[in-house]
């Protein structure tokens, strides 16, 4: 929802339309979700009528979401990091054209998830308090958890 409504908004109302966004979806409740989305809603109806539509239409799928405990939503709504790792892995595929082998590509791709690149000091991808995650994960889906650690 974030990408989808900055799609429909000026760079320049970038900061505080993310910084009343972030309201919505860190809301500890539906009431309070709701009441930051109607002041988000009033600020910004008249300047990006589409913006709010597309809040209005998406909310019915957007409430489950708030059901989540705070440790796993940040799992559900941050993907920049799967996001990186694909656009690492296209533009490794991309400069190369083609494959002779199956294990060539696999090596390649290999390669280039393990490749240390500078200015990151954290190469295999750890999640910072991924303890506190895999607690609340076990307590809320521990049958389906336990069987694939």
């Amino acid at each position: 929802m974030v990408r989808n409504s900055l799609r429909y908004a000026s760079k320049k109302h970038w900061p505080k339309i993310t910084s009343q966004m972030r309201a919505i979806y860190t809301a500890p409740t539906v009431p309070a979700a709701e009441a930051a989305f109607e002041e988000f809603a009033d600020d910004w109806r008249g300047t990006y009528p589409a913006m709010i539509g597309a809040w209005e239409s998406a909310w019915a799928e957007f409430v489950p979401f708030l059901e989540f405990p705070a440790e796993l939503r940040k799992i559900v709504y941050t993907t920049n990091s799967i996001e990186s790792l694909n656009a690492r892995f296209r533009r490794a595929v991309r400069h190369r054209g083609h494959f002779p082998t199956e294990q060539a590509a696999l090596k390649v791709l290999y390669l280039t998830a393990t490749k240390r690149r500078k200015n990151r000091q954290d190469l295999i991808g750890r999640t910072n308090g991924w303890k506190t995650i895999l607690n609340t994960l076990t307590v809320h889906y521990g049958e389906r958890i336990t069987n694939h650690i």
